[in-house]
């Protein structure tokens, strides 16, 4: 069993007045002051307003055809949701989450591609899997200049609700083409 070092009366008084030469005040209460309310601007309620009103006409899926950040063909991707723990998401990443299912978006156009990543993934929530594999390949688009599906991909399951997390697979899974998908499981 370690001892834990306990300071000294004159260590105390060295590092107190190290805080106060740089400025550290002591904390006089234990809530946050979120200071006071935003105002609201006209134009920030109308953009509000114009995002609802898109958001319930849009009945196609819960995936965007919005702005797609292109990545490179061996770009690593990885996304997890704040509150998930660092052990599971190691996991998923070193290939130690069996996947339960998968997906292969070769030959897909783009809006078939969109179609089936969706209906994969509402039919392994509703299975209760938990972990799965999209492949989305590495190719270029034809009329891109980088590779299109996994480029999407890539965003469609940060906006996924059901989406912990993700990452690049192994290399015997598909590296850099393929995706390890963490799915909630209906009813957590």
């Amino acid at each position: 069993m370690t001892r834990r070092h306990t300071p000294q009366e004159e260590e105390i008084s060295v590092f107190r007045h190290a805080l106060e030469t740089a400025g550290v005040r002591r904390i006089t209460t234990n809530r946050a002051d979120p200071g006071r309310p935003r105002q609201q601007q006209p134009a920030h309620e109308a953009r509000r307003r114009a995002a609802v009103e898109n958001q319930v006409l849009q009945t196609n899926g819960r995936t965007s055809d919005g702005r797609v950040e292109a990545v490179r063909p061996s770009e690593y991707l990885e996304f997890s949701v704040p509150d998930l723990p660092w052990r599971t998401f190691s996991q998923l990443k070193r290939g130690q989450l069996a996947w339960q299912a998968g997906l292969d978006l070769h030959g897909y156009t783009l809006e078939e591609a969109r179609h089936q990543l969706e209906g994969f993934l509402r039919d392994a929530i509703n299975q209760r899997m938990r972990s799965v594999l999209i492949v989305h390949g590495k190719a270029w688009g034809t009329d891109a200049d980088y590779p299109v599906l996994k480029s999407h991909t890539n965003t469609w399951l940060r906006e996924w609700p059901g989406v912990l997390a993700f990452c690049s697979a192994t290399d015997i899974d598909g590296g850099t083409g393929a995706l390890y998908v963490l799915l909630r499981r209906k009813g957590h």
